[in-house]
This record gives C-alpha cells, sequence and structure tokens, in this order.
C-alpha cells in the first residue's frame, strides 16, 4: 500500500512486495506472518492527515499465501472506491461473490493473524487456512448504521494455489471488511441524513420536524455521491419507523451519477430517475430541504441545491434560507436566554450570547418571583412558558413566563417516598409537549403532558435493565435519552425510539382522531457504552449528547457522544470538577453550562470555566 497527497496514486518502483506485505510509506513498519505459532497482532495504520490519501498495492508475482494475507487486509484499509485492488488478493470467483459494503468490523487493534496447522496425523490440504481475530469495538452495516460491539471476533480466511499459475488467492474471504479502530478513524466519517418526524406530512400546514439520522461514510471515495445515495435509500432500520422521507419509494439517482460536487456559486444540482419525476411543488420543496440539510454535513458553506428529472428538466430548487423555513430542526435554533434558579430559588435567565453576570433578572411570572420552592426547571422552545419542580420533587407546575400569570395547581405529583424517588427533572420537545419521569420505585412511569397543560399520558416503556435516573426527550419528539440505574452503582444512558402518540396528543389537543393509544418508548439502545456510571447529560446537537460520567476504572470526564453510541472526535469539553448537572443547546455556538461546586459556570468557545453565579443551581436552555 503507498500513500499521496490527494490525487494521483504513487508507486515506488521495485518495492511492491514489500509494500504489499508490509504497508505503506506512512505506515511505519510491518507485522511478522508466521506460518504456525501463536496469534500475532497486525499492526493497525496509524492515524493520517486528513489530506492523505491510502492507496493499495496489488499482490506481487509469487507472493506467499502470508503475504496474500498481509496485502489483502491492507487493501481493505486504502482509500479504493470500489476495493478493486482487494479483489486482486482473491480467486475470480470469490471476487465476484464477495460483497465488502455488507458490513464493517472494527477491532480494537488491526486483526490477529494466525496460520492454521492440520491435526496430527491428517495430510494437509492443498489449501491455507488463517484465522483472523481480535476485540470488537463496533459494527458498521449495509445501512452505514454504527451500532457498538463487544466481544471476541473470529473468523476463518481461505487461500488455495492456482495450479496453471502457481500464484496463491484468497477463495473464502471474511464477511465484509474489518479492520482496527484507527483505520477506520482514518477512512470513516459520521454524518447526519435527515428525514421527518412521522406525524408532519408534506403540503400539511405547520413545519414538518427534521429528525437526524447518523450514518458513517467513506469520507474519501466520493463522499457526496455516497451521502445521496444512503439519503434516497431510506432511513437506518432503527430510525426508520418514527420518520417519514419526502422522497417516493424507488427514487436514486439517474443512472450513472458520480462525482457530485457544488459549482463555484455553492449551487449543487441533483440528477434523479423517474421516481421523482411528478412530485408536486410542496413534496419537492421537502425533498430539497431533506438533501440540503444532509449535504450541509459534508459542505458547510452549501447555498442551494436543485433537483433535476431524468431528461434534465429542473424539479425544483432550493436556497439555504428558504429551507430553514421548510422545515424545523433543532441546530438551527438560537436561545435567546440561559436559565437557572438563583440563590433565592427563583427562575432567572441570562443572555445565552454570553453576556456578564450583572445582565441575569428573575423571569416574569410566579416562578421569578421566588415564593415556589423549585428543584428543576424547563422552558418551552419558544421560551414563552416554563414547567418547574417543587424543591421536594412531589409536583410539577406549568406557568407563562409572563407578569400577571398566577401559578396553576400542579400538573403532575407524584408519591415517592423521598424527594430523589419523586419527579426528575422536565422537558419540552418542539411540539410544545412536556416529558417527565415519575422515580417513585413503587410505581415508576415516563409522562407526556401535551402541550403542557393537557392530562399527562402514562408512556409505554420497554424492559429496562433498572430504574429511570433522568430523562431528556430530544427536540424532534422522536427519540428519548435514559439514564438508568443498574447493579450496584452504574448507571447507563440508553437511547430509545417514542413511537406512537400522535393520535392521543391530537385528541388532548382538540384536534379530533378517535385511536388513543399511547406512545411507547421502544428499542432503547446504549449511547455511552465505556462508561459505567453516567451522572449527568443534555442533548447537544441533532444527534449529539455531552454527557458526564465515569468509565470503568477511570475518573469522571465530560465528553460527546453519538445517539449511535460512537465517540464524536475533535475536542472534549475542559476538565470540571464536581459536576451535577450540564445543559446544553443544540446550536454550538452557544456555551456548554453546568452546575458545579462552583455553582453554575460556562464554557465560551476557546475560553476556559468561567463563573457565572456561585448561589445558582438547575442550568437548562429551552427544552
Amino acid at each position: 500500500m503507498v500513500a499521496d497527497r490527494e490525487g494521483g496514486a504513487r508507486r515506488t518502483p521495485g518495492r511492491a512486495v514489500t509494500y504489499a506485505v508490509c504497508g505503506a510509506v506512512l505506515l511505519g513498519g510491518c507485522a511478522s506472518m508466521p506460518d504456525s505459532g501463536d496469534l500475532r497482532n497486525v499492526e493497525s495504520t496509524p492515524r493520517q492527515d486528513t489530506g492523505v490519501r491510502v492507496f493499495a498495492v496489488p499482490p506481487a508475482e509469487g507472493a506467499t499465501p502470508s503475504e496474500i494475507m498481509q496485502g489483502f487486509l491492507e487493501a481493505l484499509t486504502s482509500d479504493d472506491p470500489h476495493y478493486d485492488t482487494a479483489r486482486k488478493y482473491l480467486t475470480a470467483q470469490a471476487a465476484r461473490a464477495w460483497q465488502p459494503e455488507r458490513s464493517a468490523t472494527v477491532l480494537a487493534d488491526g486483526p490477529g493473524i494466525m496460520a492454521e496447522t492440520p491435526p496430527a496425523g491428517r495430510e494437509p490440504s492443498t489449501g491455507r487456512t488463517y484465522a483472523l481475530a481480535g476485540d470488537r469495538v463496533a459494527t458498521v452495516d449495509d445501512q452505514q448504521a454504527y451500532a457498538p460491539a463487544h466481544g471476541d471476533y473470529r473468523a476463518k480466511v481461505h487461500l488455495i494455489q492456482d495450479p496453471k499459475s502457481g500464484q496463491w488467492r484468497i477463495d473464502a474471504p471474511p464477511d465484509g471488511v474489518v479492520m482496527g479502530k484507527s483505520d477506520f478513524q482514518r477512512n470513516y466519517t459520521s454524518v447526519d441524513k435527515y428525514y421527518f418526524a412521522n406525524d408532519t406530512r408534506a403540503g400539511t400546514t405547520g413545519d414538518p420536524v427534521a429528525v437526524a439520522d447518523p450514518v458513517f461514510m467513506r469520507s474519501k471515495v466520493d463522499a457526496m455521491t455516497q451521502l445521496v445515495r444512503s439519503l434516497l435509500n431510506g432511513p437506518t432500520t432503527w430510525l426508520g419507523p418514527v420518520v417519514r422521507s419526502s422522497f417516493p419509494t424507488g427514487t436514486a439517482l439517474k443512472d450513472g451519477t458520480t462525482g457530485l460536487t457544488p459549482d463555484d456559486e455553492n449551487k449543487l444540482t441533483v440528477p434523479l430517475n423517474a421516481k421523482a419525476a411528478h412530485v408536486g411543488p410542496a413534496r419537492c420543496t421537502e425533498m430539497a430541504t431533506q438533501l440540503l440539510f444532509t449535504l450541509r454535513n459534508l459542505a458547510p458553506t452549501l447555498e442551494s441545491v436543485d433537483l433535476r428529472g431524468p431528461d434534465g428538466g429542473q424539479l425544483c430548487d432550493l436556497t439555504e434560507s428558504r429551507a430553514d423555513s421548510v422545515a424545523w430542526h433543532a441546530s438551527a435554533q438560537s436561545p435567546d436566554y440561559l436559565y437557572y434558579l438563583d440563590g433565592k430559588h427563583r427562575l432567572t435567565r441570562l443572555p445565552a450570547s454570553g453576556a456578564g453576570t450583572g445582565d441575569a433578572t428573575p423571569v416574569p411570572g410566579a416562578f421569578g418571583e421566588g415564593t415556589k420552592q423549585l428543584g428543576s426547571v424547563a422552558v418551552s422552545r419558544d421560551e414563552r412558558t416554563a414547567a418547574g419542580v417543587g424543591a421536594d420533587g412531589k409536583s410539577l407546575y406549568v406557568t407563562p413566563l409572563a407578569t400577571t400569570a398566577p401559578l396553576e395547581p400542579p400538573v403532575l405529583t407524584s408519591e415517592g417516598p423521598g424527594a430523589d424517588t419523586r419527579l426528575s427533572r422536565p422537558g419540552w420537545d418542539a411540539r410544545g409537549d412536556l416529558w417527565v419521569a415519575d422515580l417513585n420505585p413503587a410505581r415508576p412511569q415516563l409522562y407526556v403532558v401535551p402541550q403542557g397543560t393537557g392530562k399527562p399520558v402514562a408512556v409505554t416503556l420497554p424492559e429496562l435493565p433498572g430504574p429511570i435516573r433522568d430523562v431528556r426527550v430530544a427536540a424532534d419528539g422522536a427519540r428519548v435519552a435514559l439514564v438508568v440505574a443498574a447493579k450496584g452503582d452504574k448507571q447507563s444512558l440508553l437511547i430509545g425510539r417514542i413511537e406512537g402518540g400522535e393520535s392521543v396528543s391530537a385528541d388532548l389537543k382538540g384536534e379530533g382522531g378517535t385511536s388513543a393509544e399511547p406512545p411507547a418508548v421502544v428499542d432503547p439502545r446504549p449511547a455511552a457504552p465505556d462508561m459505567e456510571q453516567v451522572t449527568a447529560m443534555s442533548w447537544a446537537g441533532d444527534s449529539r449528547l455531552v454527557v458526564v460520567g465515569r468509565e470503568q476504572g477511570g475518573v469522571h470526564q465530560m465528553r460527546y457522544v453519538q445517539v449511535d453510541g460512537s465517540v464524536l472526535e475533535g475536542p472534549v469539553p475542559a476538565a470540571l470538577s464536581q459536576v451535577k448537572a450540564i445543559a446544553a443547546a443544540e446550536d454550538d455556538r452557544v456555551p456548554l453550562v453546568a452546575y458545579s461546586e462552583d455553582g453554575i459556570v460556562r464554557l465560551p468557545s476557546g475560553a476556559q470555566w468561567q463563573k457565572v453565579d456561585k448561589d445558582g443551581t438547575a442550568p437548562v436552555y429551552p427544552g
């Protein structure tokens, strides 16, 4: 394998065998390849500069079975678009049948390789069998969906020698591709596809709510075309039940389309097949919105998309400014204020832009007067209504942020035996529905309060490892983050889908409907699998959370994680001790805020933690 800066591949004459066995110029050495004996690890490629592309080298004439194995595994980590070089290590039949896009298995280190020897007394076969082994970290399926994985990886690879040419080739390769974690991080990048929450339809009144669906793409292999194809193929299996796509079933790129890239005016033209040729204007605009939201992951400066039919005629076009008015998504919303409880137990707000602490003022209305002792609060996305749980955890109150508004009776009460076994902190979604959990061990339950004023509706929960300790619903209302207790002092973070409930919400809002099935949390999956004790969390983007917790045997730390369980690369928040609560906005330009031993502190971009209010508690942004 050889490496080069973006551009053409580069070969070093006379070193094909060495490179096929030992790797690229940038690989830094090679592992020994015994024909028998103990398992040896194959070193994983060190992380590369993002401007570097790595290319595989085909098998050398007369390469030994061990060299074929090493060269094939190296080729799996290259930037070869269709794995054409890797296929050269296979027999013709195996090359046709092999499906590298089917899956990617990620190991902690590069796969270990060991040659298998036949049992004593048995004649050796004409082929060679090698065992691949390693510790699983994750898998990526054929929808590019990431899933954390644990346990041993074991796979066998068989080689045969061509009777005519005498060349060794692999006739039974492993399923998909397999590589070490560092190679995966170099080859793949996480991006969000966007679909719409199920309870919004094309052409209806009210903005559709966009839901992010994270996938992993090969970052240097025509990534934009890959991403468009993935979007058109539909949502991942896990998210699919709660979202819809505006693209008609069967919509695909026009045959032969490759190399999609914006033009000099930052406009991207996307040619589609006949399935999309007859959609109406409203639906076409939603299609373009999905594309624009999705492609801004890879091209932040993209300003417009132009959808074309198979004959080249324009279906519709959409600018960035119009897209944000067509559909709502959380990361495009910037809060006006940060909210917290001051030393007098009043709900106080401070400009989210980071003004001085002298600009903090009590909110208008009952919560700003301090007559009701509060333990936790939440402010609606439009910043017009607040919800608060009393200091004793027993009652949930909802009140407008208006001077003349009196405090109404509680909308929900808990009979838990103590403050920490009653109501959790509340949270709002984009539809204006309020979510809260009753932590009463005798009767634990998650509730949604339609518009914050309707009758609380019990949410159906799956079997969980233990009782819920904290809950934060995503802005889109399609997903919910749960901190769940387990054995000992362990607490894990799970992400579940929210299915159903649209008709319940409609009934309780006076919009008609006859079916009143309650919403349900379905198929929860780990979002921070390496943390054994999650103590605080907050949504921090359309598919991202900021989490405070401890890994096994480690110390408490703060980091960003994706809803699929992957850990985002890049800088982590500066260390902060004794964090009791964390608050983030989906807009990443807004400072991170925490409640720690120093009271309320915030972390402006590029700066250290700064004190906001030494007596403050319970910080929140709208949501």
